[in-house]
């Protein structure tokens, strides 16, 4: 099936239920509104014009400053890797109390990626939680089964429940673990330090001592001035000459 088939089949059947967006690079993706997520989703794996019977992937995405990089710097210095960012961004402490956490109006989303083994053709679904504080979508297991883990790891990284899923519990982080790790607003560093001690004998907790920082990535210059190792300058001079001679 052409992707251009399968758009025209989608919109003839849903009409405004879905909306489409197409990438050259990852087909096309149907956003769908919650309240019609599980209507859609079970039109798709039975309708013979889709078939699509296979749910092969299913994760959560938080879009607190998407598109926003904390990972440009001005100037760089000589501390080669020790160089940080000084300013806040996701992933740093407390970044969601800051005025343009604001200007998010919808964070958290649920994608799912499907297979038609009929049509060859695979499909990506997009539902945004229409709540930010306590995020809700209705669940797939019952539509696709594959989708339980999934969405127990999306529970637990994301902190997005499932409305209906049969067990939703933490699937990745320790027992009685705070927060959720995937979350941009949670710390990097973690909010507490596990170790053994010997003389209590059981795991503690303890406060986080280390600081909180997120470090630049080293420059690398494809240039033999910044080269420093002799045998990748004469690496280099010998593939010059050899160049040279094949013209």
């Amino acid at each position: 099936m052409a992707t251009a088939d399968l758009a025209t089949r989608l919109t003839d059947h849903f009409g405004d239920l879905v909306t489409f967006s197409e990438d050259p690079r990852c087909g096309i993706t149907a956003e769908i509104a919650p309240e019609n997520w599980l209507e859609v989703a079970r039109t798709l794996r039975d309708h013979e014009d889709f078939a699509f019977q296979q749910l092969t992937d299913l994760c959560g995405v938080d879009y607190l400053g998407y598109g926003q990089s904390e990972w440009e710097t001005r100037d760089a210095s000589s501390g080669g890797f020790s160089r940080g960012v000084a300013g806040l961004g996701p992933g740093r402490f407390k970044w969601n109390e800051l005025p343009e956490s604001g200007d998010i109006e919808r964070r958290f989303a649920v994608v799912v990626h499907l297979l038609s083994l009929r049509y060859n053709y695979r499909l990506r679904l997009r539902t945004f939680a229409a709540d930010e504080g306590f995020p809700v979508v209705p669940s797939l297991v019952e539509i696709w089964n594959s989708a339980n883990w999934y969405e127990r790891e999306a529970f637990d990284l994301f902190g997005i429940a499932f409305e209906g899923h049969p067990d939703l519990r933490r699937i990745l982080t320790d027992y009685g673990f705070t927060g959720h790790p995937f979350r941009k607003d949670f710390p990097l560093i973690g909010n507490v330090t596990v170790r053994y001690d010997e003389e209590k004998r059981r795991v503690v907790y303890e406060p986080v001592e280390i600081e909180p920082r997120v470090n630049v990535p080293r420059v690398i210059r494809e240039d033999s001035r910044y080269k420093t190792d002799d045998i990748d300058q004469a690496a280099d001079e010998a593939a010059e000459r050899d160049a040279a001679g094949m013209d």
